[in-house]
Order: structure tokens, then C-alpha cells, then sequence
């Protein structure tokens, strides 16, 4: 077992939550960065929540924000974490239009505040960043780490510039900084704006017949879907790699959101035509048409693959949310 200390931003999200679980168990001290707010914002870890004076507590929570470089820079002086997986962000593409200067902010300059800190600092930390299939916008599939960057959203333009300030960390200060370029990757715990839990969710109401209609943005887009539990555990990986590099996770198999609102219909013996409607409101200004991850390089030299792939994450998702709306 592990006496490392791991810091994650973002703990408190799909990823966040799951990376904390996987850490725990492998004996890691966790902290990890939460902001402040009048309602709790804690649900998915809760379950591993620990109260600071408990004996041997394994996991704390600091306050703090990804625009606070002092903060940042105080809380991994005063931690020394010996991994930090940045994980914290405006993750919703369509919100990144309505607020371009915000997800700039986060998502770009807090991934360099973070990266500053760690270098003035002086902590021999090793580097996570979560980079996002996005960057590859509107280049054709499959998209490999060669693949040319292309972002067609403020959230992606704003994530391409922290992968490249990672990639410079690591090249102009000699920091072990690796960029994850993670495709769509979902589960239970996926947020409710998100197209795979909007749906399943509204499956799972329209089933139990508290609901009527779904609304959805465009139904051609192609995306590649991986089960978060599983990408967490790469996240993992490439950072007890000796050298630092940068992977792309996929499961390299590809499907509409039509598609996807299909499976997920079917599972509860609806037809999925008779419930849902298109509103162009969910239609992006830029759309991105097709993702679909080639990860042959993460396969071959971590020797890590997807397991999960869209169709049975699809019925896990409805599952989980057709149990949860029962109680």
C-alpha cells in the first residue's frame, strides 16, 4: 500500500469522486479542493467523506478556487502533494458560449496558476491535466495524439491552452506534466445538463410516467463513450509512468446521440421516436460533427483499454437512474 498524497481539483465531480475512491484504496492521503458555497456540493463523496477529526483520516477537503493562484500556491506549499491531478474546470461546452470570459478564466489561466504554484512552490510534484477530445474539434476521426487541434468552443480553446502551458511546464522547467486527452467519458454520477445523463434520466421519468418529452440538441453528433470509473484509473497510470507524456483515452468506437437516446429507450421498452423532440436551442454555434479516439498509444504502453463501451454504458446509466428515481 501507497503513503503518497494525491491533491485533486474538481473532487467533488464525476471524475473528481471516482479518482478519490481509486486513490483511497490504494492507501493514498487525498485532499482535495472544493468551493465554498451556501448548499452542499459534496454528494458524490460523501460516501467516503471523513470527518477531520476522525482517527487517521485519509481524505480532507480544502476551500479554495482555480482563479485563486495565492490560495493555490498556500495550499500545495503547505500539502507537498506528490501527485496533483487537475480535474477542476467549466466543463460544459454549451455554457462555455454564454460564458466564454469565465471558462477562459478556470479553465485555462487556473490550470497555469496551478502549474505555478507547483513550480514556485518547489514541490517535486507529478502533474495531471485534464484535456478533452474537444481540442480536436472540427479534424476528421479517428483523432490520435499527432491528430491536429482544431476547437470549435471557447471550452475547447480555453483547454488548449492549458494543454500546451502543461506541455511547456514540462519541457521549459523539467516538470513531470502529462495532458490526458480523454474522450467522452460518463457514468451515474455524470452531471444532469450532460447529454448521456439528460437522457437516461429523462428515460427514467418519462418510464415511471412523471415525464412526457425529452428535448435534445443535435442527434447526428458522433461521440465516443467510456465509462468514467474505468478513465479514472488511467488518469492513475500515467503518472507512475518515469516519464512524462501525453495519452489520448478512448474506447475508439463511435455512436450518435440518436443512437445513444435509442439504447437507452430500448432498455426500459420504450420507443425512443414517440419521446423526444429537437430544440434548437441545444444546437451549439460551432458544432463539432464526429470524436472518435484512436488509444493505441496508452493500449501498447500502459497497457490500459476501455472495457465499457456507449451501448452497455447506456443501460448502466438507465439502470442507475430508473433505481434512483424509485428510491
Amino acid at each position: 500500500m501507497s503513503s503518497k498524497i494525491a491533491f485533486i481539483t474538481g473532487v467533488t465531480g464525476q471524475d473528481g469522486s471516482y479518482l478519490a475512491e481509486l486513490l483511497l484504496s490504494k492507501g493514498y492521503e487525498v485532499h482535495g479542493l472544493i468551493r465554498r458555497s451556501s448548499t452542499f456540493n459534496t454528494s458524490r463523496i460523501d460516501h467516503i467523506y471523513q470527518d477531520a477529526h476522525d482517527p487517521n483520516p485519509k481524505l480532507f477537503l480544502h476551500y479554495g478556487d482555480l482563479i485563486d493562484g495565492v490560495g493555490l500556491t498556500n495550499l500545495i506549499r503547505d500539502i507537498r502533494p506528490d501527485e496533483v491531478y487537475n480535474l477542476g474546470a467549466q466543463s460544459h461546452v454549451q455554457v462555455s458560449f454564454t460564458m466564454p470570459q469565465y471558462t477562459g478564466q478556470v479553465d485555462a489561466v487556473g490550470a497555469v496558476g496551478l502549474l505555478e504554484a507547483i513550480r514556485s512552490a518547489g514541490v517535486n510534484t507529478r502533474f495531471y491535466q485534464a484535456s478533452t477530445s474537444e481540442l480536436f474539434g472540427s479534424t476528421p476521426p479517428p483523432q490520435n495524439e499527432e491528430s491536429m487541434f482544431k476547437p470549435r468552443s471557447p471550452y475547447a480553446a480555453a483547454k488548449l491552452m492549458a494543454y500546451w502551458c502543461t506541455v511547456n511546464y514540462r519541457e521549459g522547467y523539467g516538470m513531470h506534466a502529462t495532458n490526458g486527452i480523454l474522450f467522452n467519458h460518463e457514468s451515474p454520477r455524470r452531471g444532469e445538463t450532460f447529454v448521456t445523463r439528460k437522457i437516461t434520466r429523462a428515460v427514467a421519468e418519462i418510464a415511471s410516467g412523471s415525464k412526457k418529452k425529452l428535448f435534445l440538441g443535435n442527434l447526428d453528433a458522433v461521440r465516443d463513450w467510456g465509462y468514467a470509473k474505468e478513465y479514472v484509473e488511467s488518469m492513475w497510470l500515467m503518472l507512475q509512468q518515469d516519464a512524462p507524456s501525453d495519452y489520448v483515452v478512448a474506447t475508439g468506437v463511435g455512436a450518435t446521440v440518436k443512437d445513444f437516446a435509442e439504447v437507452s429507450f430500448a432498455r426500459v421498452g420504450l420507443n425512443w421516436k414517440e419521446h423526444v423532440e429537437v430544440d434548437k436551442k441545444y444546437i451549439r454555434p460551432t458544432e463539432v460533427d464526429a470524436l472518435i479516439g484512436d488509444s493505441s498509444k496508452i493500449e501498447q504502453e500502459l497497457n490500459w483499454k476501455a472495457k465499457v463501451h456507449w451501448k452497455e454504458l447506456a443501460e448502466l446509466m438507465v439502470d442507475a437512474d430508473v433505481a434512483a428515481l424509485k428510491g
